[in-house]
């Protein structure tokens, strides 16, 4: 019946619909125009700060990306409005300054498109050789802000982010998820002619059944990142890397030889966002403590039962050696709600007679798709 009548409109003037289009595009950059100067406005009121840093609020960008979210009746997916806002509060934030972003590098990684993911592209991204430069860099303020990945979907966590944790005084100030989408790129596009292909270990790791079924005899050259696979690629025919598709276009690899290689369709990268300060609640919050125990018999019981018994939920629990005594070990813990909940509170002030030393790593808002 709906196609029938459907089939009886007439059909639309192209010159009056694009006619129409041109005024509401107008009409969209007036109001983001509008909301410019508001944000204007608004740092103006927070009087005379130090830096770019000072400006940013992470609690209330998520509140306003949330508010996208729940008001999207479509066509647009939230995933893309969300986006759209994100660039915008992007720009509106860099009047002030540009933020500064540690990243790990070089440029091309995803870990660049999870800092564009998640702070817009009016930022200044920071490359950096390793992950352990990018949080010396926030910690002597040469970068307001890091991104460091923390755990994959499939091959988990990157430990030397954990580790880091151990004796670094930054916090987590949010998370980024990242769908990771790997591309087979080479410079002639033909996948007969590839005799090498260099990669992440991590990369190879989400191919492997890929490169068994296609590529069995093909030599694996591990490197330092995707990026770095890209760049060596690009000069040799016989040579292919596997990356993001945004290395490719860095590196001059355009040609994909096939797309979304990775072997489950849900591989995701989680990042952590590091900086120098906890901020406060957003609404929908996570909370990441470090909890040092010694080697005792109901050592874990007693780190966990302090949250259940204020009905605290764990998202993630993961062991590490504390580096700083023999036997003695640090529990890295991801718990829903803020540090400032009553709840939470309560619970660490249970947990501090069971621990040696207890860390609040941060309290930051739940990634926004």
């Amino acid at each position: 019946m709906t196609d029938k009548m459907d089939s009886n409109r007439p059909t639309p003037n192209l010159a009056e619909v694009r006619a129409r289009i041109d005024g509401i595009d107008r009409h969209i950059q007036a109001l983001i125009a509008e909301r410019a100067n508001f944000a204007h406005q608004v740092g103006k009121a927070k009087g005379k700060l130090v830096a770019a840093v000072d400006y940013y609020r992470p609690e209330r960008e998520a509140q306003v990306l949330r508010m996208v979210v729940d008001r999207n009746e479509g066509p647009l997916s939230d995933e893309l409005l969300v986006h759209v806002f994100r660039e915008i509060m992007s720009a509106c934030l860099a009047q002030q300054e540009p933020l500064k972003i540690g990243y790990l590098g070089p440029e091309g990684t995803f870990n660049q498109q999870a800092v564009l993911k998640h702070f817009g592209r009016s930022v200044h991204g920071l490359p950096m050789a390793s992950i352990e430069e990018v949080f010396q860099e926030v910690e002597n303020g040469n970068a307001d802000f890091g991104v460091v990945p923390v755990e994959n979907s499939r091959e988990g966590t990157i430990q030397i982010t954990l580790d880091m944790f151990l004796t670094s005084n930054l916090k987590v100030c949010g998370e980024v998820e990242l769908r990771v989408h790997q591309y087979l790129l080479s410079r002639s596009g033909r996948i007969e002619d590839i005799e090498r292909i260099y990669s992440h270990p991590q990369s190879f790791a989400q191919t492997q059944a890929w490169l068994r079924g296609n590529l069995p005899k093909v030599e694996k050259v591990p490197v330092s990142s995707n990026a770095e696979g890209a760049r060596r690629a690009r000069n040799a025919d016989d040579a292919a890397a596997i990356a993001g598709e945004s290395a490719g276009h860095v590196y001059g690899l355009k040609k994909v030889i096939m797309g979304s290689i990775e072997d489950h369709a849900d591989n995701t990268t989680r990042f952590l966002v590091i900086g120098r300060q906890i901020f406060p609640p957003s609404g929908h919050d996570r909370t990441s403590v470090l909890v040092f125990v010694k080697d005792q018999p109901g050592a874990l019981f007693n780190v966990l039962s302090p949250f259940a018994r204020h009905g605290i939920s764990m998202n993630r629990i993961e062991s590490r050696p504390s580096h700083q005594a023999k036997w003695e070990y640090g529990f890295f813990i991801d718990l829903a709600g803020h540090v400032d909940d009553d709840g939470m509170k309560q619970a660490l002030a249970e947990l501090d007679a069971h621990a040696a030393e207890i860390k609040v790593l941060g309290s930051y808002p739940v990634a926004v798709p």
